[in-house]
């Protein structure tokens, strides 16, 4: 089966908000934070090595190069000589997005080797492991494991997700948070003053600055201001496509979404930084249980455990923001995911840039959509997120792999740039 060992791994812990919100160079948190961290630890377990040989299968080997799966490899493992093999006709049983380094001795004989997955947010499991790298150096941080068990605790208890994020993490969770903000809004700043062309050979020009600059000196029409959202979210989407330093939320590849949507209800609300730590605190847990119960790899589910669970973070925390119950925070959450439910990850030509930068200005869009209309109701609702989570897990297993970040189909095999001439 596809995630055996994954959800081996799920079912032992949940970890801690940290493995979701990763601060990190992009463009890609599974092709380039994932491999750039594997590649980091067979390097410092085996020093006496001459070069290495590393082979890439699957999603990473089909779109590696254009989310510079090489690069990051190689840089991990300088100044040593490295050889990359690239099979993306080949799937290792455990997850889609496989590879094997190899350490070589002064005659090129291996002298070790070791199997390891990328499994989204850049986290990496080796094989034959339960615990991704992280899980193995610490505790089990939630005991609760479904947003039914953790609803009926809080509304027993009296308390809102971030409290209970508080409660199991400990009162330390806030300066890494603070930290986060600060690199979420580091790169907004840095997206909406820049101009240019992203590399890569797509020819895509940043476009936050254009936007920005309208909305704050273009006039006076009263939808002017609706701008500001998706100029925030275009703004951390370019930086991540840039290569610029983001933090994952959950993946690179959506890191746009909840940054955007965390400053966009602050300057519109005054609220203080109190209340975008626990917005991010509340966003943190909802993807915490999206990945423990499904997955957050595009290579996975497809897009929808990406731009779809960054949607759902954000709605989350913008319904926290703006004053929500738990049970219309849950139901701004399962809005943001069913809403999603589907959406295929075909990046063209294996960047993070068609069509991955706009959704995460319409996935910001519509976070906010479902905060302010779970807000507004009483938070009764038929369906749960707990449901809508297992039918996006269902959902992307039944998707064909071409429609999981292999850049075979969807709209990367429709679209092709003409080159320059």
């Amino acid at each position: 089966m596809l995630a055996a060992g994954i959800r081996t791994r799920n079912q032992i812990i949940m970890e801690s908000i940290r493995s979701i919100f990763r601060i990190g160079i992009g463009p890609s948190s599974s092709h380039t934070m994932g491999p750039r961290r594997a590649a980091e630890q067979f390097r410092k377990q085996n020093p006496e090595a001459k070069a290495f040989r590393v082979t890439l299968y699957g999603s990473l080997a089909a779109t590696g190069k254009g989310h510079q799966t090489d690069i990051a490899i190689e840089g991990a493992l300088s100044p040593s000589p490295v050889e990359i093999l690239w099979q993306p006709e080949v799937t290792l049983p455990r997850h889609p997005n496989g590879m094997r380094f190899e350490s070589l001795g002064a005659d090129g004989e291996p002298l070790n080797s070791w199997t390891v997955y990328s499994i989204g947010g850049g986290a990496i499991l080796g094989e034959g492991e339960e615990l991704a790298g992280d899980a193995r150096e610490q505790e089990p941080v939630y005991s609760l494991h479904t947003m039914r068990e953790i609803l009926k605790f809080c509304t027993q208890q009296g308390i809102s997700f971030w409290e209970y994020v508080q409660n199991c993490e400990g009162p330390e969770i806030w300066d890494y948070l603070r930290e986060v903000k600060r690199v979420m809004y580091a790169a907004i700043e840095r997206g909406i003053h820049a101009e240019g062309v992203l590399p890569g050979g797509l020819g895509v020009s940043r476009r936050a600055w254009i936007y920005y600059r309208k909305v704050r000196f273009g006039g006076t029409s009263p939808m002017q201001p609706l701008g500001l959202l998706p100029a925030y979210a275009l703004a951390v989407a370019e930086e991540n496509a840039a290569g610029g330093e983001i933090v994952t939320a959950p993946t690179c590849g959506s890191c746009g979404v909840l940054p955007a949507v965390l400053r966009y209800v602050q300057e519109n609300t005054d609220c203080r930084e109190e209340a975008v730590l626990r917005g991010l605190a509340t966003a943190g847990l909802i993807g915490s249980l999206i990945k423990y119960n499904a997955s957050i790899s595009g290579a996975e589910v497809g897009c929808q455990g990406e731009i779809g669970a960054a949607c759902s973070m954000a709605a989350a925390a913008a319904a926290q923001m703006l004053g929500g119950t738990i049970r219309q925070i849950e139901y701004a959450a399962e809005m943001g995911l069913e809403h999603h439910l589907g959406l295929t990850c075909d990046p063209v030509d294996g960047l993070v840039q068609i069509p991955c930068i706009e959704r995460n200005v319409f996935a910001a869009t519509r976070a906010l959509d479902c905060a302010n209309f779970a807000n507004f109701s009483d938070g009764t609702h038929r369906v749960s997120f707990d449901d809508v989570v297992q039918v996006m897990k269902q959902t992307g297993h039944d998707l064909p792999s071409l429609y999981r970040e292999t850049a075979y189909g969807g709209l990367a095999k429709a679209y092709r740039f003409p080159p320059a001439r």
